[in-house]
């Protein structure tokens, strides 16, 4: 028997009941059979220029021979960088992650000279809220449309050669940016290259390429060692590391991955950060991730409830029968 405080940090949860977890039942992320492992997992792949996103996403499928794949956040051909791909089950997840804050690099080339205090003065106008209409070659509606850009820091200056990091929301065109800037300048400007370096909290330190992807795939089949592949692909429950948890009990399992909604009763543990109407993600006290939903009330009203529905499920990820079905028990003796 294992406790949840082995795995969670209990200063950031409110304990709503002291419960163990039995080892029969379930197994802990890190230590699933290697095939298991992969079709609940995410890679992410350091995308080279040239290939679009659908196309490298198809060379994962095909290197790890899964059925299904997905990514979270679609990148131009000729732009370079993170690119997170979810494995079979993990793709279940890749609607609520594409919505994350992205972070760039950009290269971008002014048409004429200007002084570094008047780029540096253009820059700030543009950290905000600002309305801009997808480029021509965007394959998306060209309407008009409100993006945040979170901030922008200029990082070198090499004549009309202009590099800069730019924090922003889902969805912000950096190449429309680049011309914006130029226009408001005055001399015109245009995006020369540019590369992601963070989507949500997917960043370049978790990037691998496809043949690092291919080597170690061809290393646990080959010669029976799945240290690197396990290195490569992480478990989906790192993809919700930021999403405020739930941790339920065993017996509350099988219920949710039947279509069940959580029941106060089938809690033990709430995060803190946890708030009404806002999307949550419930854990097994083994850490696995059953599903995905959004909370009915704040963690604190959570823990004080003896019964009532405190979570709608919108996604569950746990397959059926992983743990035993006791709610059948309690519905047939009601």
């Amino acid at each position: 028997m294992g406790k949840s405080k082995k795995i969670m940090e209990l200063k950031d949860f409110y304990v709503k009941e002291e419960v163990d977890t039995n080892e029969d039942y379930g197994c802990f992320p890190y230590k699933r059979p290697v095939e298991e492992y992969i079709k609940k997992g995410f890679v992410c792949i350091d995308k080279p220029m040239g290939p679009s996103s659908h196309e490298v996403v198809v060379w994962v499928r095909r290197i790890l021979n899964v059925k299904k794949t997905g990514h979270a956040g679609t990148l131009d051909p000729r732009v370079t960088g993170v690119l997170p791909i979810f494995i079979e089950e993990a793709t279940k997840l890749v609607r609520f992650l594409q919505g994350s804050e992205k972070e760039y690099v950009t290269l971008m080339r002014l048409h004429s000279n200007v002084s570094k205090k008047e780029l540096e003065n253009v820059l700030k106008m543009f950290v905000g809220k600002i309305y801009q209409r997808p480029p021509l070659k965007s394959a998306v509606k060209k309407r008009l449309r409100i993006r945040e850009i979170y901030g922008i820091e200029l990082l070198e200056i090499d004549g009309r050669d202009v590099l800069f990091k730019v924090r922003c929301e889902a969805g912000t065109y950096i190449r429309k940016l680049c011309t914006d800037v130029g226009e408001v300048l005055g001399s015109g400007a245009h995006m020369q290259e540019l590369r992601r370096i963070k989507t949500g909290h997917f960043d370049e330190k978790m990037c691998y390429t496809l043949h690092d992807l291919l080597d170690a795939y061809i290393m646990w089949k080959e010669e029976g060692e799945d240290k690197y592949i396990k290195e490569i692909i992480k478990p989906m429950e790192l993809a919700v590391i930021n999403m405020p948890k739930i941790v339920i009990k065993d017996t509350a399992v099988d219920a949710i991955c039947h279509g069940a909604n959580l029941m106060a009763k089938g809690v033990a543990y709430v995060e803190k950060s946890v708030k009404p109407n806002k999307e949550v993600a419930i854990f097994t006290l083994k850490h696995e991730l059953v599903a995905i939903g959004k909370a009915k009330k704040s963690a604190e009203d959570i823990v004080k409830m003896r019964s009532g529905e405190v979570v709608n499920v919108e996604r569950v990820l746990m397959e059926r029968g992983v743990y035993p079905s006791t709610w059948k028990k309690s519905a047939s003796q009601s």
